[in-house]
């Protein structure tokens, strides 16, 4: 596969993906058709890279279909300047565009979980449902996948007034969702069903019905 071919996959990618599922936020589709995604995709899978499916990675982990990368992306609104944490980072495609964006990006991913080289970009290692708690409080959560909730330790680490975009799984539905926290609580507003990567680590606790 050449470049040439890749470049042209991305362009298609963009007016077949994006353009046609309400991805109408003009600097996520010009990064997006900017970056090129298969240096983030494992060289075993790199003919995958614009398929508008999820891409298997190492350790049961997945890369997130294009349409879902954007539509976080144009959920999240971020500001150049603005203080970004990023959980679920993979293989650090979406850190990448969130860095070419112009905001400052910390990115949680577990020990031993994919490589990641992105340049600007503050790594951090450990539990995913930890976050980054050093760098508070952030302007943005983005978490890229799918979880069945928000964890408390997570939100602490918000400022008032900031944006939040996730998966949510529900019944076995994932959900885009976004929302605000304000006065240290989270509201969330689901956005539509699509297919996103279910991160590790989520588990909402049981709930005991008398």
């Amino acid at each position: 596969m050449t470049e040439q071919n890749f470049s042209s996959m991305r362009a298609a990618m963009v007016e077949s993906q994006l353009r046609t599922s309400d991805v109408d936020d003009q600097r996520v589709i010009a990064v997006m058709a900017r970056v090129p995604r298969e240096a983030f995709v494992p060289a075993e899978r790199r003919a995958m890279t614009y398929v508008d499916r999820p891409i298997p990675l190492s350790g049961g982990r997945a890369l997130n279909p294009p349409l879902v990368t954007g539509r976080l992306l144009k959920e999240a609104q971020v500001e150049p300047g603005e203080k970004v944490l990023l959980v679920g980072a993979a293989t650090g495609y979406s850190a990448a565009l969130l860095a070419e964006l112009g905001v400052q990006v910390t990115a949680v991913e577990e020990e031993g979980g994919p490589e990641i080289a992105v340049p600007g970009v503050t790594l951090s290692r450990g539990p995913l449902n930890a976050g980054a708690p050093e760098g508070a409080p952030y302007d943005v959560l983005f978490i890229d996948g799918a979880v069945e909730e928000v964890p408390a330790a997570l939100v602490q680490q918000l400022a008032d007034g900031a944006r939040v975009v996730t998966g949510i799984v529900e019944r076995g539905v994932t959900r885009l969702c976004s929302g605000r926290v304000v006065g240290g609580i989270l509201g969330l507003a689901s956005l539509a069903d699509i297919e996103m990567v279910v991160l590790p680590g989520f588990k909402a606790p049981e709930r005991f019905i008398f």
